[in-house]
């Protein structure tokens, strides 16, 4: 018999009675709630999720949510007061002692009233390690979802070479990109869209400004749409006009170096395998020491969930864990590029989610 989330999250936990997830107000909202009663809309602003230690769910929402929050999973609790919510987590925790917390989104004022609401003897502990055991492998119905995310994003990259041209500027672009995923059905960005021409593409996390393409610029689109709540990403670097021979040679030595990367991804392979291979084809470049970022991190509900492919991660890989394959090169001055794709882990290797044209594109 399959388990539920919330059973799993349980067996996940070693230093808790029971565990809560906060929620307080935007953007203090935790995607592990949704995650557990599997529902993809409605606000839940100061709603709790509580797991007890036998895998129980039960969630305490405002009336306001009551009619969305009986379409998931869990014993559904309404309160009207502040004071009808303390006593419905007094009642429902029980003889609860250590109370696990997510200590990587939970609000400081949340933890305050949960400790406040609970009264003596309560000690809070983190729980962060067990909720991203739990999360980070996808279930069928997720990976399902996921799928849908990254064909929507992969559309909009096949029409990027018609959204460039001289004198459009990085905003109008990254703005039509949003529509265009809106369009085809996502339900919102996976965050928010970087287009960076010219030199600013050497920046990883570039905003888009006012700054126009013109001839011989690179223009790198990092990008990914949602699905009910679930999370795509893909980057693309294309050009307009001949971008010279430096740009030439180093987008030749990013797309070898995705290449080896994802050729370690597998299950029960360390996750910091895929980045050593893709790091040894830039460093035995001369683009040595111009990757400077990890090479991929974990997909789901948020666009980064803890699985680092990074050289010093510890982490082994599992099947169901879905991650980015993003090496980069950056040059100062210059311009930078990219090449990233949504990659699902399975047990004899790894399946790609995202397509699009990996060749080099002058438009």
């Amino acid at each position: 018999m399959s388990t539920s989330r919330a059973e799993r999250l349980a067996n996940n936990m070693e230093n808790a009675d029971a565990a809560v997830i906060l929620n307080a107000t935007e953007p203090f909202l935790d995607s592990t709630y949704w995650y557990l009663t599997g529902i993809s809309s409605g606000t839940f602003e100061g709603a709790r999720a509580i797991v007890t230690s036998d895998g129980k769910l039960h969630t305490v929402v405002s009336i306001l949510e009551e009619e969305t929050a009986k379409s998931g999973s869990g014993e559904v609790h309404v309160y009207h007061t502040d004071e009808e919510r303390r006593n419905i987590m007094k009642e429902v925790l029980g003889d609860s002692k250590k109370i696990g917390i997510n200590f990587g989104s939970a609000a400081y004022g949340s933890a305050e009233w949960l400790k406040n609401a609970l009264g003596d003897g309560i000690e809070l502990v983190d729980i962060s390690s067990a909720i991203a055991k739990t999360i980070n492998v996808k279930d069928d119905k997720e990976i399902q979802i996921i799928e849908k995310a990254c064909k929507i994003t992969s559309a909009v990259a096949q029409k990027l070479p018609d959204m460039i041209w001289e004198g459009v500027t990085e905003k109008e672009v990254a703005s039509e990109m949003g529509i265009s995923m809106l369009r085809l059905g996502g339900t919102g960005l996976a965050f928010d869209t970087i287009a960076a021409f010219g030199a600013y593409s050497a920046e990883p996390h570039h905003m888009p400004c006012d700054y126009k393409l013109k001839k011989g610029d690179t223009a790198l689109f990092d990008f990914g749409s949602k699905y009910d709540m679930y999370c795509s990403d893909l980057t693309r670097t294309i050009f307009l006009g001949d971008p010279g021979d430096v740009l030439k040679r180093a987008y030749k030595i990013v797309k070898e170096a995705q290449l080896a990367g994802i050729e370690k991804i597998r299950a029960g392979v360390p996750a910091k395998d895929a980045d050593l291979a893709a790091r040894k084809i830039i460093d035995d470049s001369e683009f040595k020491g111009k990757f400077i970022h990890s090479f991929g991190h974990g997909i789901g509900m948020d666009v980064h969930q803890p699985i680092s492919l990074s050289p010093k991660s510890e982490q082994i890989l599992e099947a169901g864990n879905i991650v980015s394959a993003e090496p980069g090169i950056y040059i100062p001055g210059v311009g930078g590029i990219r090449i990233e794709d949504t990659v699902l882990v399975t047990e004899d290797g790894c399946r790609i989610l995202t397509s699009y044209d990996h060749d080099f594109t002058v438009v």
